[in-house]
C-alpha cells in the first residue's frame, strides 16, 4: 500500500531525510518513531503529498507522490498533531466542509457523516460547537476529518498528544479498530503506545532509519537479555544471593521500597524462561512474592542504543536488511 524506495529530502545545504526505505503492508499499523528533529515530520508530509522529495520514489495506493499528488491526496487521511479544526463550527457542518472539500458527493455526504460519526464516537457531538469539546473529542472530530472521505492509508501525527490517560486508552482502541480497512502510519514518542497499537515499529534518526521490527524482537534483540522484575517480602541481601542462584541468571539488582518489600531487577539469558524457577526460590525460602513480570527498555532506552552509539555500524544490526524488502501492497 505505501512504497518507500531511497527517499531523500533537503533544505538548502540540510538534509532532513536520507535515502530511507520502506513499506508498509495493506490494513497494517506502522508505528514511526524517533527523537525530535529525526525526519518524521518531513517523511509523513511527504508521503500525504504536501511536500516534494527531493530523491527516491513514493507510492501511495499504487499511486507516484510527485506524478500523480492529487491521487494520493485523495487516498490519504492526514491528522496532524493539533487537528486544523474550526472552533465555530459545528461538528456535523466541520465534517460537511471537510467531506465536500476532499470530494464527497452531496448524495453520499450524509451517509459519510454518520459512518463516520459511529467509527470516531462522536455521534453525540454532532451538533456541539467544536470549540465547546474536551481536547480528547476534538481529536476525535480531528480523526473523523481525516477519514470522511473514506482514504486507503492515515497519517496520524501524534494522536495521543496531550490527552489524559482515559482519553489515550480510548484513542488507541480507535486507532487499532480502524486497522485492516485503512493502512495507518502512527508517529510518536511513546513505545507503550506503539506496542499497544502497532504491529511493527520503525525507529529513525537523523533522518536514516536506525530500526524496523515487531516492538516485542526489537526490544529483546537491544536489550541482548531478558529482565523480569521481582517484589519480595523478605531480607534484600539472602534474597539477592538466592536468586543469583537460579540457573541462566546473569545479574541481580535491588531496589528497597520499605515496609520490608524489596524490588528485584533479574537479567537471564536470552530467550530462557525462568519465571518457575525464581518463583519457587522465593516460595521454599519462605518469603512472599508479590509481584513477578518480565521488563523491556523504555523508549528512552532504545534512543539511546540506537541514536548515540559511536559506530555507525552498531546499529545497521537493528535495521534488518527485510526492511527494504517488506510487502508491498
Amino acid at each position: 500500500m505505501i512504497d518507500v524506495q531511497g527517499l531523500t529530502k533537503r533544505y538548502g545545504r540540510t538534509t532532513a531525510v536520507e535515502d530511507l526505505h520502506f513499506s508498509v503492508r495493506k490494513g497494517e499499523i506502522l508505528g514511526f518513531l524517533g527523537p525530535n528533529g529525526a525526519g518524521k515530520t518531513t517523511t509523513m508530509r511527504v508521503l500525504t503529498g504536501f511536500l516534494p522529495p527531493t530523491l527516491g520514489k513514493v507510492t501511495v495506493a499504487g499511486y507516484d507522490v510527485m506524478a500523480e499528488p492529487l491521487e494520493v491526496k485523495r487516498r490519504t487521511g492526514y491528522l496532524p498533531e493539533t487537528p486544523p479544526l474550526y472552533t465555530d463550527m459545528r461538528v456535523d457542518e466541520m465534517l460537511a466542509f471537510a467531506g465536500r472539500i476532499k470530494g464527497v458527493s452531496r448524495r453520499e455526504l450524509r451517509q459519510r457523516i454518520a459512518e463516520t460519526a459511529e467509527k470516531t464516537a462522536i455521534g453525540d457531538s454532532l451538533h456541539k460547537i467544536v470549540g465547546h469539546l474536551s481536547k480528547g473529542y476534538r481529536q476525535r472530530v480531528g480523526l473523523a476529518v481525516a477519514l470522511i472521505h473514506n482514504p486507503d492509508v492515515l497519517v496520524l501525527d501524534e494522536p495521543t498528544a496531550g490527552l489524559d490517560p482515559k482519553q489515550i486508552i480510548e484513542t488507541r482502541r480507535l486507532v487499532k479498530s480502524l486497522a485492516g480497512d485503512h493502512t495507518i502510519i502512527l508517529s510518536t514518542h511513546i513505545l507503550p503506545e506503539a506496542a499497544h497499537t502497532c504491529g511493527r515499529v520503525m525507529i529513525i534518526n537523523a533522518g536514516k532509519l536506525v530500526a524496523e521490527d515487531t516492538p516485542e524482537n526489537l526490544t529483546a534483540r537491544l536489550q541482548g537479555f531478558e529482565t523480569m522484575r521481582l517484589v519480595i517480602e523478605g531480607p534484600e541481601a539472602l534474597a539477592r544471593e538466592r536468586l543469583a542462584r537460579v540457573a541462566g541468571v546473569g545479574g541481580v539488582s535491588a531496589m528497597p521500597e520499605g515496609d520490608g518489600r524489596v524490588e528485584f531487577s533479574v537479567q537471564m539469558q536470552k530467550g530462557r524462561d525462568s519465571r518457575k524457577e525464581l518463583a519457587r526460590a522465593v516460595v521454599e525460602s519462605g518469603w512472599g512474592l508479590l509481584e513477578l513480570r518480565p521488563v523491556g527498555l523504555s523508549l528512552e532506552e532504545i534512543f539511546l542504543k540506537l541514536t548515540t552509539t559511536e559506530d555507525p555500524a552498531e546499529a545497521e544490526v537493528a535495521a534488518p536488511e527485510s526492511s527494504r524488502e517488506a510487502a508491498t501492497a
